[in-house]
């Protein structure tokens, strides 16, 4: 029996805990896709699996709904795939841990994957029942949206009759999505000299950061530890003479990261300076970041025993000019929108660094995101220019644009409309700065009339990640609603 067993709704569960075990994080996507279209083969249902992975899969309307609308169900069957420091599993083979914890689902030591395999599992338990009233659906489920939207991308719908679509990839009930915020990748790369120096080898680790989503999460400005690396390294190669032979930090372009680890040579005499700093910054930190980051932290750990030793690793001058390149560097929110209160409007996400002495190169990546297209390409263009001034060499990816609002919209009046009488209020409508496929569908079906909507989850993109389970059976219900409901009725 399966963790879930005996949790409603019943069948939703029982295929995301199919789902779960079978590895499907961004790039590892041919298992799960290879599962989805055999469902579809077992059952009889018209199947296309493109050459990305991509599944479209129809099933044809219930008895008497033969000549309503056509609905496109859509999500994403990628997750973001990470684990805690220690965890032994391999992500890349091997499925989650889930485990429940009162209401909430969760997996143990790694991140859910409610994003989005909620929406696959809803889709796949309206696809196995013979007893749902509902009109010809068309599901569209893609690869690696986490890492750029590529598999919406590349995807043909031009098969597709329907022209309403409901998105599953939102993270919060009772709030419908109408627009959302277009965005990019922003890779660059310094090249670095290297020397031997003798001195101490120290490990120091930034921890204790909440992190999350670089779209919902980042108008909170909570900490994000690759710019507190930076932060401390300037301080230190201002100072003193330091030397970096390892740099590594976040999971993903579009997760706050969490922890941050370098390794780094001081000379022995300079041992007490060093310390100094980092205990005062650290001080500094737990000021700025009282409220939004309280258990942020610094560690120094001295590697081979404390003895010195000669080490391998950058030059004096471009330690410095990573640690520059850190500190002058955007991040977190540059515009909030002056036309939807509260909605940010324009952001960046420092997501990844890394050096090592074997690549002798500097990287990191950016996630950059605005509701205004023109905005966007501004703070990309920064992005760019900084790495030109640090001499290094960068590549942009993944631009894909924002959902527009629809102001003309039978989808959203239906929605809204059912869920009042379900629950006897109305549904918040929202724009969100987190990206969603709908803006590259709308440009591939014209006239295309969407909403995104989902269940209640929370630090999506982390290994806290939580699924609400009694939100997601309410989001079932009224997904079967919207279906039931014929044109027309009241």
């Amino acid at each position: 029996m399966g963790v879930l067993s005996g949790l409603e709704p019943k069948d939703v569960l029982q295929y995301f805990e199919e789902i779960c075990r079978i590895p499907h994080g961004s790039g590892n996507t041919r298992q799960i896709s290879d599962y989805l279209a055999a469902f579809a083969d077992k059952r009889g249902l018209a199947c296309e699996q493109d050459a990305l992975g991509n599944i479209v899969m129809i099933k044809d309307a219930a008895p008497g709904y033969e000549t309503e609308p056509a609905v496109i169900l859509q999500g994403h069957m990628d997750m973001v795939a990470v684990k805690k420091p220690g965890c032994g599993k391999d992500l890349s083979k091997e499925g989650l841990a889930l485990d429940v914890d009162g209401d909430e689902m969760f997996a143990r030591d790694t991140s859910l994957g409610g994003d989005d395999g909620i929406a696959v599992a809803y889709i796949l338990a309206l696809f196995a029942s013979d007893s749902i009233p509902h009109p010809r659906l068309e599901a569209v489920i893609t690869v690696d949206e986490e890492t750029g939207m590529d598999g919406a991308r590349g995807i043909d719908l031009s098969g597709l009759k329907g022209r309403r679509l409901l998105n599953l990839d939102s993270e919060e009930e009772g709030i419908l999505l109408t627009s959302c915020a277009g965005g990019g990748r922003v890779d660059s790369s310094l090249s670095i000299g290297m020397e031997r120096a003798e001195g101490l080898l120290l490990h120091i680790r930034i921890d204790g950061l909440q992190g999350g989503h670089s779209g919902s999460d980042i108008h909170k400005e909570r900490g994000n530890s690759n710019m507190l690396m930076g932060r401390l390294l300037y301080h230190l190669t201002e100072r003193l003479a330091v030397r970096l032979v390892k740099l590594w930090g976040g999971l993903a372009d579009n997760a706050i990261p969490r922890q941050t680890d370098a390794e780094l040579v001081i000379e022995e005499k300079d041992k007490a300076a060093c310390l100094a700093i980092v205990d005062s910054l650290e001080k500094d930190w737990r000021r700025e970041l009282a409220v939004k980051d309280p258990d942020v932290s610094i560690t120094v750990q001295e590697c081979a025993g404390g003895v010195a030793g000669t080490y391998y690793g950058a030059d004096r001058e471009d330690t410095g000019r990573i640690a520059s390149f850190l500190v002058a560097g955007p991040n977190g929110v540059i515009a909030m929108s002056a036309e939807v209160e509260g909605l940010v409007e324009t952001s960046l996400n420092l997501g990844i660094i890394e050096f090592d002495t074997q690549a002798q190169e500097f990287e990191c990546g950016w996630s950059v995101r605005s509701c205004i297209e023109s905005a966007k390409q501004a703070l990309i263009g920064k992005l760019c220019a900084v790495t030109e001034l640090a001499g290094g060499s960068y590549s942009i990816s993944g631009d894909y644009p924002g959902w527009a609002y629809r102001a003309d919209s039978p989808l959203r009046e239906k929605m809204v409309r059912v869920y009042e009488r379900l629950y006897g209020r109305k549904p918040l409508l929202q724009a969100i700065h987190a990206g969603l496929e709908c803006g590259i569908l709308a440009g591939k079906l014209e006239g295309l009339d969407c909403i995104s909507f989902g269940p209640d989850m929370k630090a999506i993109h982390t290994t806290e990640e939580r699924l609400s389970i009694s939100s997601t059976g309410r989001v079932w219900e009224y997904l079967l609603e919207v279906l039931k409901e014929k044109e027309g009725q009241v």
